[in-house]
């Protein structure tokens, strides 16, 4: 072999007729003149260490979705990969009996979850809305892969975060496991009456010709309400007055099951899981999809009862479908405004989101959406004083990277991205299909997996972007920190103690709406001291340096309920009688804990 080598490299450098002696050479070298090659089980490639972003501990894709059952097994691979910063814990079940299973995401080793603030985040809550999930569980795992981040290291030792993959997980696994528009299965499993005839559930969409799909009908008819669009006859267009029709649109697939002259009328469920919150509720009759009461659902009652329990939470996010938007209340308009310092607060964290989510929009819900009543996150700020935000997760922007046509030519434009980028993947051509009770007809149109969902190769990019305004968010909350404490004579044996703490955070250590409403639990700062007593206590006014309303009664624990600011600092005064050392602690639900120590002498 050396010497075909040799024979080969001087022909590189000769002429012509040594490149083909060369090649003779090389033509008549046989198998047992060249060393035999080391398998690899005697020489391993070198593993490369790991490294934040390279070779995770857990190798989940990020270009597929995962069914409920994959994504619990998901969540059960990271939390045995990361026992450290992981727990899971079902919180309660669903309708349908399903697990409501909950990420605990912790470092322990600084402190017990309970101990800091937390985050609450979840997905889901609308079976349909399959990468609000995906979100959830990406911002588990990328968490734990790169645990050693220097920000990610101070954020996990900081806060804790709580995370609901799957709010409604019935809607999601009839999603995946049942024949589906983009648009069905948005609520949970419940049977209700949606047609109003004694019987639930009873005429469903039916997948016809067993592809899996639920396809769009439609029939032939001069007479039709549509035509086919002359640039594009895949596409159908409302006719003019006066102009000929050639189609009749019919709905999703499906027969009349109990024989009542419609078609599909009551399919599964019926309900809206996004609208049984105990917050400016309003009942069916005004809320289409509201239950009879409010928290009428297992799956709702779960959460409420976590929260209430978990009084650390100072921050949620709630992961929703389509639209872009970074979405923030009132739901209403009769609810009214939110107090001034919480919305200016809400508004920031909305406007970074912005930057960090190209074509993502920051809006409020009833001002530019359409009204919500009962919604969640309505419900987890104006019940609990948590600033709260709901995120729409795709946008057709995201398609082209630009502005979308709109009208029938963006209707154009989108099929021809399916055909020319994922080459007909998602869109059915019509076909001819004899229905049982129609006759004649054609399917076609979009698959499930479309339009409210993205592409399976553009959902990463989706996915990381928003986690980084949940980490964001989850950063911003309350952190109580100590400052300085100065103690001054005053002679006859009394003393004054100054004590200053910080919120090195955006937003309060109590927001406005919690305080206005009395929200969950006071701020405290306390004086305990051995030898000391405390006549007098309260805050210093920044403008008069006098405390102006001491509190007399109690005045070693003071009770603050407007908190900190955000960014802000609080002086607290305390006139003291005796010597020795005191220790001073101050405590926030949603802030945690800063103690500071001064000597009375």
């Amino acid at each position: 072999m050396k010497r075909v080598l040799t024979v080969l490299a001087l022909a590189l450098t000769a002429g012509a007729m040594v490149t083909a002696m060369a090649s003779a050479m090389i033509g008549v070298a046989t198998a047992q003149e060249r060393p035999p090659v080391p398998p690899w089980s005697e020489e391993p490639p070198p593993r490369v260490p790991a490294k934040p972003g390279w070779t995770p501990r857990v190798d989940l894709r990020w270009d597929k979705y995962y069914t409920l059952d994959e994504m619990h097994a998901a969540l059960r691979e990271v939390a045995a990969a990361f026992p450290e910063l992981v727990t899971l814990r079902s919180i309660g079940t669903s309708v349908e009996g399903r697990d409501l299973l909950l990420a605990v995401v912790n470092d322990a080793a600084s402190g017990a979850d309970t101990e800091k603030p937390a985050f609450w985040c979840d997905g889901n809550i609308h079976g349909n809305e399959v990468q609000a999930g995906e979100a959830c569980l990406y911002t588990i795992w990328w968490l734990c892969e790169n645990r050693e981040l220097p920000r990610v290291k101070r954020l996990l030792a900081e806060r804790s975060l709580y995370i609901l993959c799957s709010l409604n997980p019935d809607g999601r696994a009839h999603w995946f496991d049942a024949p589906n528009t983009m648009h069905s299965s948005r609520g949970g499993k419940r049977p209700v009456d949606n047609d109003r005839d004694g019987r639930f559930d009873e005429d469903p969409p039916n997948d016809l010709d067993g592809d899996g799909e639920l396809l769009q009908m439609r029939v032939a008819d001069p007479n039709g309400t549509h035509k086919s669009h002359p640039d594009e006859p895949r596409l159908l267009v409302r006719v003019k007055p006066g102009e000929r029709g050639q189609w009749r649109l019919l709905g999703s697939e499906g027969i009349d099951d109990d024989g009542d002259g419609r078609i599909n009328e009551d399919g599964p469920g019926g309900y809206d899981p996004n609208r049984d919150w105990p917050s400016d509720w309003r009942g069916p009759a005004e809320q289409r999809g509201a239950g009879p009461y409010p928290a009428s659902l297992p799956e709702t009652q779960a959460v409420i009862e976590f929260l209430v329990a978990h009084p650390n939470v100072a921050g949620v996010q709630s992961f929703h479908n389509t639209g872009g938007m970074i979405l923030r209340g009132p739901g209403s308009k009769t609810f009214g405004n939110y107090p001034a310092r919480d919305e200016q607060v809400m508004r920031a964290l909305a406007e970074r989101g912005e930057q960090q989510l190209p074509s993502y929009r920051s809006m409020v819900i009833w001002k530019d959406l359409y009204t919500v009543y009962g919604g969640e996150v309505n419900f987890t700020y104006e019940m609990l004083g948590i600033t709260s935000f709901t995120n729409e997760l795709w946008s057709r922007d995201l398609y082209f990277q630009r502005d979308p046509k709109s009208g029938d030519e963006g209707r154009i434009e989108r099929l021809r991205w399916d055909d020319e980028v994922e080459l007909g993947a998602r869109f059915v051509a019509w076909k001819s299909f004899d229905h049982p009770q129609l006759g004649p007809i054609e399917l076609g149109g979009w698959r499930k997996q479309t339009g409210r969902v993205p592409p399976p190769f553009l959902l990463q990019n989706t996915l990381h972007r928003n986690m980084a305004f949940v980490l964001y968010h989850a950063d911003q909350m309350p952190l109580v920190a100590p400052g300085t404490a100065t103690v001054n004579a005053l002679g006859d044996g009394l003393f004054e103690i100054d004590a200053v703490f910080r919120n090195e955070r955006m937003i309060p250590t109590r927001t406005q709406r919690a305080e206005q409403k009395r929200i969950g639990a006071p701020d405290r700062a306390r004086v305990a001291g051995s030898g000391i007593e405390v006549l007098s206590g309260g805050q210093v006014n920044g403008r008069t340096n006098r405390v102006d309303a001491p509190q007399m009664r109690r005045p070693a624990d003071l009770r603050l309920p407007r908190g900190i600011h955000g960014d802000g600092a609080v002086r607290l005064r305390w006139v003291v009688r005796g010597t020795g050392q005191v220790t001073i602690t101050y405590t926030a639900e949603k802030g945690g804990t800063a103690t500071l120590t001064a000597d009375v002498k």
